[in-house]
């Protein structure tokens, strides 16, 4: 499925000159159709999404870390 460049920052929760400048880097890639339209692939965001996934999971797992107990201070006198 192709997305248009405002549904596509819609879909990511950005700005569209956001997305506009991450075409330009070519960090996202585009195609144009003959119309002139910019058409985007909505599953190269797959494996971004999944990654942020695992990294909410990472963070989750650390913040529900129990504190260990300090030894020192069970040594005051």
């Amino acid at each position: 499925m192709y997305l248009t460049v405002e549904e596509t920052a819609e879909y990511l929760s950005v700005s569209v000159p956001y997305v506009e400048n991450l075409i330009l880097q070519g960090k996202i890639r585009a195609l144009h159709d003959s119309d002139g339209a910019v058409l985007i692939y909505k599953d190269q965001f797959k494996t971004h999404f999944e990654q942020l996934e695992k990294y909410r999971k990472l963070v989750d797992e650390v913040l529900n870390e129990p504190i260990p107990e300090d030894l020192d201070v069970k040594d005051e006198d």
